[in-house]
């Protein structure tokens, strides 16, 4: 069986936030692990995200949240890659969001969440894992 593709991965960081560090580590990460990463610089808006990933055609979106609008934001990124008939992105989280707001988030279609602590493996392996998932569904569709 042929390798895959090597995975493209959009890094976003929505709304206000203007403080990018964790992102720009994240992306680093999923760079040196073999993903092709663009990342959009601060403050987006969700429709920007939304159409960065629709013409990058990426497979997966990681959102970088610090400012506590995540329930306010996540919906309508969701809502802006539903609208580009984007349903099939893998779209995650990370940054600092309230244990008692993870399940809101995944419950939107967030597909994970990582939030202070987590290592940067941890996503890597998270991707690895599901964007295979992803691609085994949609070529059976």
């Amino acid at each position: 069986m042929p390798d895959q593709p090597a995975a493209r991965v959009l890094i976003a960081k929505p709304g206000l936030d203007g403080h990018d560090r964790g992102a720009k580590v994240v992306a680093r990460a999923l760079r040196d692990a073999g993903f092709e990463v663009i990342y959009t610089g601060i403050r987006q808006t969700p429709e920007m995200i939304a159409e960065t990933a629709l013409q990058e055609d990426v497979e997966a979106i990681g959102l970088s949240i610090l400012s506590g609008a995540h329930l306010t934001l996540f919906p309508r990124v969701m809502e802006e890659l539903r609208k580009r008939g984007m349903d099939d992105v893998l779209v995650w989280a990370g940054g600092i969001i309230p244990a008692e707001d993870v399940e809101a988030c995944k419950t939107m279609g967030i597909a994970e969440v990582f939030g202070p602590g987590s290592s940067t493996q941890e996503t890597v392996e998270f991707l690895r894992r599901e964007i295979p998932r992803r691609r085994a569904r949609v070529t059976t569709q």
